[in-house]
């Protein structure tokens, strides 16, 4: 059986056909991405009451992708906002917040992508630096709009991502924030101008996050990596759920 795969999605205001209303939305490509390793993609839009709602739905996943969009609101972190850091949305906070807690209860393999990463920071207890330009003093790894920059990135050899992709990748990013501090993950990958691109936390289950996009490149890696460990989890999850994939009391 497969391994099915939950995406966070986001809920905003939308057109398509002759419809002008809110929706719960998320680039294709995240799907096409898990779909390509031989992965089954579930959209998971935020439901309330979060906690159970989490709970419920991660009892029926095999692993959790924590997708890329908005900023996390600072309060998550205990800081003021930034000038430059807008839009935020307080309910996909919360549902991931949630998320992250169910996969942490039961050991759910997980990978977060750009604004994922900064979220599994926060959860962590870490902080944002919220305008990138201010360290580095350019905006290659967010040129604005619609437009990814493109950067090298330097992988940690000794750590569990440099089993999963080359010891150097030129990647595509969208970000203008990053991860300051990171409590109980390791430093997994850096930029040439020294911007912390991905972390990992220590141990056997697979809990991963990279500042940029790899579903909008031929990065099957992480992607093909996720399944797979979602695939070894969910063989020893099949006695609880029966058979079929069913959750069973």
């Amino acid at each position: 059986m497969s391994a099915v795969i939950g995406l966070s999605t986001y809920r905003e205001q939308a057109r398509w056909g002759v419809w002008d209303t809110t929706a719960d939305v998320l680039p294709t490509t995240y799907a096409r991405a898990v779909e390509a390793v031989g992965g089954v993609p579930v959209l998971l839009p935020p439901v309330t009451p979060y906690d159970d709602a989490a709970a419920a739905v991660l009892d029926r996943v095999d692993g959790l992708v924590i997708t890329g969009g908005a900023d996390v609101n600072p309060e998550r972190y205990g800081e003021q906002p930034h000038p430059a850091t807008t839009s935020w949305r307080d309910d996909r906070d919360a549902w991931e917040l949630a998320l992250l807690d169910a996969a942490g209860a039961r050991d759910l393999p997980v990978l977060g992508v750009c604004r994922g990463m900064q979220v599994m920071a926060a959860h962590a207890g870490g902080v944002l630096d919220q305008h990138v330009p201010d360290l580095v003093e350019h905006t290659g790894h967010n040129p604005g709009g619609d437009a990814f920059g493109t950067i090298a990135v330097s992988i940690e050899q000794e750590s569990r991502l440099a089993s999963m992709v080359a010891p150097r990748l030129s990647v595509h990013c969208h970000h203008h924030q990053a991860v300051r501090t990171h409590p109980g993950f390791v430093p997994a990958a850096w930029s040439e101008d020294g911007l912390l691109e991905a972390m990992e936390a220590p141990g056997e289950r697979l809990c991963l996050a990279v500042q940029w996009h790899p579903e909008m490149a031929a990065d099957a890696g992480l992607f093909a990596g996720l399944v797979a460990a979602a695939a070894l989890a969910s063989g020893g999850a099949r006695g609880a759920r029966g058979d079929d994939g069913v959750a069973r009391l």
